[in-house]
């Protein structure tokens, strides 16, 4: 957005979590690392200065201390990008913000972050910053999505979604840290706050999973071979759309928008800085 604009990256990636948090559960992955080395590489290929925190580095703490510090670094103009690869779980809506009831959540090493809470760290950027997420993850919560669950995984499949009976387990013998995250005042309806341009680009729509893989899951393996180690010149439309158009009809990529509206950020060339 300008010649002393500033790049920073935050990559994301867990291959498991803490059983000793998630009941026994140790939600193990595959391509999560990968995910999360290659979105790094991408990153400094195009002039971000990229932190990486992998599995048990991806702590709640330690990811909303990456956000904070760089709500305070960084100024109008500079560019967030912000990648995900885990388990999604859900957590039960306190604060009545959710038109389905739930929250969803990313599953970090020791404890779920809340949609609510990330959307509160990303209101602490300035406006005029752009913030790019890519999230590679899904969740779980209706009878319809957990039947294609099970039958996506007795085809060998494996999904990056937190089981149902695993998030309430997981709740009822935390109901008191998730009860004050759910109902903090701060993270009520935070999206409302965000000063700075958010763009969004999720591995699949709410209703969908996102499939893990050998190597990369599969929505991050399709942004790459889009990118195409920089050969794609498009918007984050265009790269919206060219990803969705490979992917298979049961994951369909989303994006989505909050905060303030920056055209100027939307129709650039992807990863510009």
């Amino acid at each position: 957005m300008g010649k002393n604009s500033k790049g920073v990256a935050i990559t994301v990636g867990l291959n498991s979590v803490d059983p000793k948090h998630y009941q026994g559960w140790s939600g193990k992955l595959n391509a999560c690392e990968a995910d999360a080395k290659d979105m790094a590489a991408l990153a400094k290929s195009q002039k971000f200065a990229v932190t990486t925190l992998l599995t048990k580095q991806a702590t709640r703490d330690a990811v909303q201390h990456a956000l904070a510090a760089q709500a305070e670094a960084l100024a109008p103009g500079d560019l967030l990008m912000l990648s995900y690869s885990g388990h999604g779980g859900q957590l039960p809506d306190l604060n009545s913000d959710e038109s389905d009831g739930q929250d969803e959540t990313w599953c970090l090493y020791d404890g779920e972050l809340v949609d609510d809470e990330l959307y509160a760290a990303l209101s602490d950027f300035a406006s005029g910053v752009r913030i790019l997420v890519f999230s590679d993850s899904c969740h779980s919560g209706t009878a319809v999505k957990e039947a294609y669950f099970r039958a996506g995984a007795s085809a060998g499949v494996s999904y990056r979604a937190m089981p149902a009976a695993v998030g309430l387990r997981t709740f009822e013998a935390n109901k008191r840290f998730y009860t004050e995250v759910l109902t903090d005042p701060k993270n009520r309806a935070a999206d409302e706050k965000l000063k700075a341009s958010v763009l969004l680009l999720s591995g699949c729509q709410d209703n969908q999973y996102s499939a893990d893989g050998e190597h990369n899951g599969l929505f991050t393996g399709t942004l790459l071979q889009v990118w195409n180690g920089g050969k794609f010149k498009g918007t984050y439309r265009s790269f919206h759309k060219a990803i969705l158009a490979r992917m298979p009809p049961d994951q369909s990529p989303n994006y989505y928008r909050v905060g303030k509206t920056n055209m100027s950020f939307l129709r650039q060339r992807v990863f510009t800085i």
